[in-house]
């Protein structure tokens, strides 16, 4: 193997490394939320990087099995969760 393939396969192994490493790193917060939308009830669990983004992310993965169509998904959205548990954060 030639010198400037072996530089170039070992950049990429770096980059990918740094990828990796990086991408499992982001979530700092974890929280379970609990919402109740039209009779339903549904709790999802979501990571991010700020305490806001994880509970949006959380309301909105459980309002998206609770409502239908657009008009509906923003009013869960806008609903109060029932409950708000945080899991951890780093």
């Amino acid at each position: 193997m030639n010198k400037t393939v072996a530089i170039g396969v070992g950049l990429v192994l770096v980059v990918v490394a740094f990828l990796i490493y990086s991408s499992m790193h982001i979530a700092k917060y974890r929280v379970e939320v609990c919402v109740a939308f039209h009779g339903g009830n549904q709790c999802r669990t979501a990571s991010a990087d700020t305490q806001d983004h994880a509970l949006r992310s959380a309301q909105s993965n459980a309002c998206a099995l609770l409502a239908s169509g657009v008009t509906e998904t923003m009013q869960c959205e806008r609903e109060t969760p029932v409950s708000v548990k945080w899991l951890g954060n780093k």
